[in-house]
């Protein structure tokens, strides 16, 4: 398990009063429509550091994730209650760690992913990462790695994509970068949306338009 360092003071985001507040934020947004999927978003500290946990899913698994940087996570059973059922569910499967409810901060807001799916990223708090064993499924998941807050929190670790469409410039999406695997789509958005939520205003988005050609 891998996490570079970096510099910055993100070190009170899993405080008391952190929680409460990132707590109330999330309960302020909940609602809508249920999701057809679910991920956890597992925050940690590791050696006292704020991270975040990310997983690169198997080679082995069929479909169009396999090997991507994700969260753990899933499609909803239908024995599951909710998102966070299915969220901790699918952690426990694939990470064989069990998160207990009162971990759980609550829900951001629900994401379409590149096929059209809906999901809803959980946020829970796993505690030092040194005090858990982590199982995880072969099947599901080839690495295990952590990303200190501080280190996504660095600019030159972030960086954006444009994508285009048939009339120009589409839209951009978030990547961070220099860490054991690049993080993006999904997971990057996600990843934003935890920064935003967790150090409101030191997270600024690379959300770009390129400049327009003047005329000739």
């Amino acid at each position: 398990m891998a996490g570079p360092g970096g510099a910055g003071d993100a070190g009170d985001v899993l405080s008391g009063g952190s929680e409460r507040r990132c707590r109330a934020r999330l309960a302020a947004g909940a609602g809508g429509a249920a999701a057809a999927a679910a991920v956890l978003v597992p925050l940690c500290s590791v050696r006292g550091r704020p991270a975040l946990l990310f997983t690169l899913r198997s080679r082995r698994l069929a479909g169009p994730h396999s090997g991507d940087v994700s969260f753990p996570g899933g499609r909803r059973d239908p024995a599951d209650g909710d998102a966070v059922a299915t969220a901790l569910r699918e952690t426990r499967e694939e990470l064989g760690v069990a998160v207990a409810p009162s971990s759980v901060w609550g829900q951001l807001r629900t994401l379409p992913d590149r096929h059209g799916m809906t999901v809803a990223p959980v946020v829970a708090n796993l505690g030092p990462l040194e005090a858990l064993t982590l199982n995880p499924n072969p099947d599901e998941v080839e690495e295990v790695f952590t990303l200190p807050l501080a280190h996504l929190l660095r600019e030159e670790n972030q960086g954006y994509t444009n994508f285009r469409t048939a009339s120009g410039y589409g839209y951009t999406l978030p990547v961070f970068l220099n860490g054991p695997h690049k993080v993006w789509g999904l997971t990057a958005i996600v990843t934003e949306l935890t920064l935003e939520l967790l150090v409101p205003g030191r997270y600024r988005r690379k959300t770009h338009v390129p400049p327009r050609k003047a005329p000739a």
